[in-house]
């Protein structure tokens, strides 16, 4: 692929295609979203509105990151504060399906409103082709995949969906960010959820419980970024385990480390990461993190796993 010619095609399709109407780019700060807005602002300038629903299921800081991140590209990004509302819709789901449900429905009822607000006529959505080939092939639902998920975005919120990356996979996209001028901290940023930490949450989704995956997650990011690997991160499982302190047993919070390899997310094998690192991970996690008493490295391959855990 030529990512020159890439580039230069795609701004002119989406130049094209909205013309002197206005458009709005959903932006998470992942390397998708932000390549799609890049492409689109380059075509469009000030007809492009660009919002970031924080939901509160993202990464440590991720709006303040995002939001200084794209004011240094020239592109505003208007903050949406939507956490209330997100933690309310998946208030006591357990299903991993009906959370994501829960998830989507909501998604687009605060995109809706902002959309109606802003008055643009299309949506420009990050979509690869990983995640039209997975909703597809009945894997799971991808919360931006309208079409095969029955949702009419003309007839419902009355805009059209553009969807530049949709014939790319993740390391095409990465290339096309990187020619876009992208920052490295962007372009080689490992995948992240649509529905964010709700995805590394089993059982029910709460403020509390997505803090500590949150912070364990963090954890996990800093002690493996040399090794980068396609992905890492931590999931908060249901059940609890047994842990000592100050001589006596008590009941915690039990986290598995998730690393895998991939190129473009259709495949992965674990991360051979060595037991010295594994050992600082446990540690860490157990110290900084109270609430956890045991920790467990997840070594299944995709297939028969998935990346993530729901």
């Amino acid at each position: 692929m030529n990512e020159r010619k890439f580039i230069e095609d795609k701004v002119g399709e989406i130049r094209a295609i909205v013309g002197s109407e206005k458009a709005i780019s959903a932006l998470s700060g992942g390397v998708d979203s932000s390549t799609c807005t890049i492409l689109a602002h380059r075509a469009l300038g000030s007809n492009l509105k660009v919002i970031f629903i924080d939901d509160g299921l993202m990464r440590e800081n991720e709006a303040e990151i995002v939001g200084r991140t794209f004011s240094g590209l020239g592109v505003k990004v208007d903050i949406i504060e939507a956490q209330d509302e997100f933690f309310r819709a998946l208030k006591g789901m357990i299903d991993p399906e009906e959370k994501r449900k829960a998830f989507r429905h909501t998604f687009y009822t605060v995109f809706g409103r902002e959309a109606l607000r802003s008055k643009a006529k299309f949506l420009v959505q990050g979509t690869i082709a990983a995640d039209i080939i997975e909703t597809k092939g009945g894997l799971k639902t991808q919360h931006n995949i309208l079409e095969q998920i029955g949702i009419d975005p003309e007839k419902g919120f009355g805009f059209r969906v553009i969807e530049p990356l949709q014939d790319l996979f993740k390391h095409q996209v990465r290339r096309v960010a990187k020619a876009l001028g992208l920052p490295e901290r962007i372009y080689s940023r490992m995948p992240f959820p649509g529905p964010g930490l709700a995805t590394r949450v089993i059982g029910e989704v709460t403020p509390e419980r997505v803090t500590l995956v949150r912070k364990a997650t963090q954890i996990v990011e800093q002690e493996v970024e040399k090794l980068k690997p396609f992905q890492a991160f931590a999931v908060l499982l249901s059940d609890r385990g047994t842990g000592v302190e100050d001589g006596r047993r008590r009941y915690g919070q039990i986290i598995v480390v998730r690393s895998v390899e991939s190129k473009d997310a259709m495949t992965a094998e674990p991360t051979p990461i060595s037991w010295k690192a594994l050992r600082r991970i446990s540690k860490r996690i157990t110290s900084e993190i109270p609430e956890v008493v045991r920790v467990a490295y997840e070594i299944t391959s995709k297939p028969p796993a998935t990346i993530e855990y729901i």
